[in-house]
């Protein structure tokens, strides 16, 4: 069956019944065949489905090229979807600095926890400080609404060997152009947003005195009880109570509902979970280490990866923020670079005031 499919006209009215007269051609042509059992084939109502049990490679093309494509469209709509993948133009994404509006979303990084300390400030505060490390970040993938239907951009941190990787990560990253990463995560950005593939982000992505959202695996510990897991009271200590100090307590009650129900709090595993901490406070960034100094704890053990992005309630101040992300300027000496730190202000937090 040659179906130019190419060649045909979106425009064209009939076009909608040619498609009908060509699948019923190929169908009743593969039946006379006995090639293909028809198990179903419905081509009303307001999407199209089509489902062959192909027992010959003939229209092996047909089945994963056409029948793929017809999924999930309606009759009606324009079919710019039959032409090939290689046909859609492939996005021009200029990397150059632009004016972020108070719509715009930015992309994230990704960040290795490297424990916690403390440092004191001008006024002699103490801080509790965590540090994160934006390991070699990278835009590995950029996804846009002319193929995928959404923007977002892919980004890669770390390094690994190619024995570490399955062969379909390896093929993702060779076609993509990009060095092999450790650790891939996608965040979704609006279309100003964009980078093309291959752009290098470090940490002078983000500013100091700005907020973020931290996202990462807490640790695991176990089974546990009630109590450390959900914050029971417990039992008495005394006053008859033996052996039940730890205990939940009653579960359910009597002949109504005369059940537990379902997502009763009870002993259990223990983290392990993907938690996110948000308005974490950026104190100091260090563009010569890459290293980031944050406010507070930061879900996850030590070596664990993190997700940063920029805060959604307490939102930063655009005019601040470098959009779409930090360039580096060719001449600049990157190794000598000082750390950079948040103002703390003129107000003594320690002298009382009327």
């Amino acid at each position: 069956i040659h179906w130019p499919v190419k060649t045909l006209n979106p425009e064209t009215p009939s076009l909608v019944a040619r498609l009908r007269r060509a699948i019923n051609r190929a169908n009743d042509l593969l039946l006379q065949r006995r090639d293909l059992h028809r198990r179903d084939l419905h081509l009303s109502g307001p999407f199209t489905f089509i489902y062959f049990c192909f027992h010959s490679s003939a229209m092996l093309a047909l089945s994963r090229g056409l029948v793929s494509r017809l999924q999930r469209f309606p009759i009606d709509s324009p079919l710019r979807f039959l032409s090939s993948d290689v046909a859609i133009q492939t996005r021009i994404i200029d990397p150059k600095p632009s004016v972020m509006t108070p719509n715009s979303k930015r992309t994230g990084l990704i960040a290795v926890k490297c424990g916690m300390s403390a440092l004191w400030d001008k006024w002699g505060a103490r801080i509790p400080i965590s540090v994160l490390w934006v390991d070699d970040n990278i835009v590995s993938q950029v996804k846009t609404p002319e193929k995928e239907g959404f923007c977002a951009l892919q980004i890669g941190c770390g390094q690994k060997k190619d024995k570490h990787l399955t062969k379909p990560e390896v093929g993702h990253f060779r076609a993509q152009g990009v060095p092999l990463k450790r650790k891939l995560r996608e965040f979704p950005v609006t279309e100003d947003a964009l980078l093309p593939v291959g752009t290098s982000l470090n940490v002078r992505h983000f500013v100091p005195g700005q907020y973020v959202d931290i996202t990462g695996i807490t640790k695991g510990k176990g089974f546990q009880g009630g109590m450390k897991r959900h914050g029971f009271k417990g039992m008495p200590a005394s006053h008859g109570a033996s052996l039940s100090h730890r205990s939940i307590g009653s579960t359910g009650q009597r002949d109504a509902p005369g059940r537990v129900f379902k997502g009763k709090k009870m002993p259990g595993r223990m983290g392990g979970e993907q938690r996110t901490v948000k308005n974490v406070w950026v104190y100091k960034i260090d563009p010569a280490r890459n290293l980031m100094w944050v406010k507070g704890q930061v879900p996850g053990a030590t070596g664990n990866f993190v997700f940063i992005k920029d805060a959604v309630y307490e939102k930063p101040d655009i005019s601040l923020l470098p959009f779409p992300t930090y360039f580096v300027p060719e001449d600049e000496d990157t190794d000598n670079l000082k750390p950079l730190v948040a103002e703390l202000g003129d107000v003594d937090p320690f002298m009382v005031t009327d």
